[in-house]
């Protein structure tokens, strides 16, 4: 029902591109979202199409594993893939689709129509990296046994050979095929910017908008006024949802742990042969699972002491001092200043910050256990 409400209710041209405004990523636009589009415009959102894609693979995944068991859920299974792939198809532009990617810069945007003009707010932030997360890769030997699913996806495949990009993608031991709203070419430029030290990556894992807007902040005219956004590694100074929030360069765990899933994935279907620079321009070539693990390690660095004992998500609060006891005892912040670590907002927020155990519990397997 909440799936059918936004295809029905934030796909309001049916182009399958998504407007969907408040997705709680709060200021990390150039004006509120949540408000609506200033002056009539119309706005289209990488990270609300993006989280639609996402929310297809998901569902999918578990239409699949409840098919195995009830023949019934083969029917939601093509379902969402059917519509994966008509948002993957309008995202990366498509026939009469326009599509939300800017070849010119390599990145996904956020695209407005205004007057009858379409352009991108080419604000490089985690609204156009989320298209990454939209990825699943199936299990052939899985898939072949739902007759009626893989039929569809076969049918697919074979009427409507431009999808090959999104999901014909299939692993040399041909067991797997990879369903990614990104393709290949397209998936390494984002990467180039995502491991990049002076774009998103940080000491202490993924900012939320890059470092290139410090000094080159992105500001535009709609219906004669004028919006702007700079990065700000620390707590808000804008007024939007009271200030109490800051998407435009701190870091927050459950982004950064949907990045690295998805790092996870791709590499579970590449494998060891696709390597990448990390951080970009060191020349520095390591697989998307060692990126991943490098991710984890800079967010486990947050809460970890120094050669000094102290914790960087405690650099200003004298309370937690490393000779006093409390230095122990964690708090789980809302969102973490991206140049120092410190934490910043709620100081209680374990509905997402504590995804750092699930990190410390994947870190110490892997130690125990090189081959994991």
């Amino acid at each position: 029902m909440n799936f059918t409400w936004w295809v029905n209710r934030k796909d309001s041209n049916g182009n399958n591109l998504f407007a969907g405004g408040f997705l709680g990523l709060d200021n990390i636009g150039v004006f509120d979202r949540s408000h609506g589009v200033p002056y009539g415009s119309e706005l289209e959102q990488a990270d609300g199409t993006a989280w639609m894609a996402f929310y297809c693979t998901t569902m999918l995944a578990i239409a699949i594993e409840l098919a195995e068991e009830d023949t019934a859920y083969e029917e939601l299974a093509s379902k969402f893939f059917d519509h994966y792939v008509s948002i993957c198809l309008a995202m990366n532009g498509h026939g009469r689709y326009e599509g939300l990617w800017d070849e010119d810069t390599g990145f996904y945007y956020d695209w407005i129509t205004e007057g009858g003009k379409r352009r991108p707010l080419s604000v490089r932030s985690l609204v156009g990296l989320l298209p990454m997360i939209a990825v699943l890769h199936l299990d052939l030997d899985q898939t072949k046994l739902l007759t009626k699913f893989s039929s569809r996806m076969e049918w697919f495949l074979r009427y409507k050979p431009h999808l090959a990009e999104i999901v014909q993608l299939t692993s040399t031991d041909g067991k797997k095929r990879l369903v990614s709203c990104c393709p290949k070419d397209r998936l390494l430029k984002l990467l180039s910017y995502l491991f990049d030290e002076d774009e998103f990556l940080s000491e202490y894992g993924i900012r939320s908008l890059s470092k290139y807007h410090e000094d080159s902040p992105f500001t535009t005219n709609i219906g004669g006024a004028n919006h702007s956004i700079a990065f700000n590694p620390g707590e808000s100074d804008s007024p939007m949802f009271g200030g109490n929030s800051n998407w435009r360069g701190p870091i927050w765990f459950p982004t950064n742990h949907l990045l690295i899933e998805s790092l996870r994935t791709y590499h579970s279907f590449y494998g060891d042969e696709l390597k990448v620079e990390f951080p970009t321009g060191s020349g520095n070539k390591i697989t998307l699972q060692e990126a991943a693990e490098e991710i984890s390690h800079r967010l486990l660095r947050i809460f970890e002491k120094d050669s000094e004992g102290k914790r960087p998500l405690f650099a200003n609060c004298p309370v937690h001092h490393p000779n006093t006891g409390d230095n122990e005892r964690m708090l789980f912040y809302e969102y973490f200043q991206s140049e120092t670590g410190e934490g910043l907002g709620a100081s209680h927020q374990t509905g997402w910050s504590s995804l750092v155990g699930k990190l410390l519990l994947e870190n110490h397997r892997k130690a125990s256990d090189p081959n994991r």
